[in-house]
């Protein structure tokens, strides 16, 4: 009987053991299957137009920082202007996304009055429209109001379609907050916005990180908008800058690949830095909504 039971540990064990190793392989592979890309973008930025076309996945047989170099240092691309107005616009927009998002969430979680069932319902329905839709639209008012090829022209749809997303992790958030806390507040004497701004929003730094880098990787990449509402090259975002190594019967991927890279690499800085404070405030968010 014992040895029976051994055997049966022992085989377990075995089965436990086997399993272990295929998920490991298989979650290796899959690590390898998202790092290569990146891994191949680098070596074949290193590589010339002619280099590149000879030989798509080969190693580069001359690196070269050169692709690099035209694209900073030509003006004809507007690689530095792109950056400059991407992070304008991104930053601009998170900022205000967290402060308009953070007021209009608390305002519809803590006060009752009337339309504030109606306020939310139709911020919720704003995360289900598609956004490309409005495309036209936005563009013919924008058209006619003159509010189009300026520089604080994309704030205005990043900021109204970042709003709903952002109201309904916050309000989520609040739902889980004490009031007592708001109440002690204001018997010591704390003012409304002393009590929303420097114990409240602490409060939910975990939901507001999480909100911002969101954000800022939904600004950051955002095309359509750009393309449509924008026509002064000096204005142009990153993603419509990567459209200018594109010809209509050539491509120089070497310096796409470069200027893919100098672009990528803010966000993926900022994502790397951030990356804890992402997992912690979606858990959070899950928890207290």
């Amino acid at each position: 009987m014992a040895e029976k039971v051994y055997g049966m540990t022992t085989g377990r064990r075995v089965g436990n053991g086997v399993l272990t190793v295929v998920m490991n392989t298989i979650m290796i592979i899959f690590s390898l299957s998202c790092i290569f890309p990146l891994v191949w973008m680098f070596y074949s930025s290193l590589k010339v137009k002619r280099e590149f076309n000879a030989d798509i996945i080969g190693l580069p047989p001359n690196p070269t920082f050169e692709n690099y170099a035209k694209i900073l240092t030509n003006k004809d691309y507007h690689i530095a202007d792109s950056l400059i107005n991407s992070v304008r616009t991104t930053a601009l927009s998170v900022a205000l996304i967290l402060l308009f998002g953070f007021v209009v969430g608390y305002i519809l979680a803590r006060v009752k009055f009337r339309g504030n069932r109606v306020i939310w319902i139709m911020l919720l329905m704003g995360m289900l429209i598609p956004v490309h839709s409005l495309l036209v639209p936005i563009y013919i008012v924008f058209n006619r109001t003159g509010m189009n090829n300026q520089w604080y022209t994309l704030l205005f749809p990043y900021i109204a379609f970042g709003m709903p997303i952002a109201v309904f992790l916050i309000h989520g958030y609040l739902k889980a907050v004490p009031v007592a806390l708001e109440e002690a507040a204001s018997i010591d004497g704390s003012s409304f916005s002393g009590t929303l701004f420097k114990i409240i929003m602490p409060i939910c730094k975990p939901v507001m990180v999480t909100i911002a880098i969101i954000q800022t990787f939904a600004c950051w990449n955002e095309f359509s908008f750009a393309l449509v509402l924008l026509r002064d090259v000096g204005l142009h975002t990153v993603p419509l800058a990567m459209t200018q190594f594109t010809g209509q019967f050539s491509s120089d991927y070497p310096k796409i690949m470069s200027a893919m890279l100098i672009t990528m690499a803010p966000i993926v800085v900022l994502y790397f830095g951030f990356s804890k404070n992402i997992i912690k405030g979606m858990v959070a968010g899950v928890v207290k909504g």
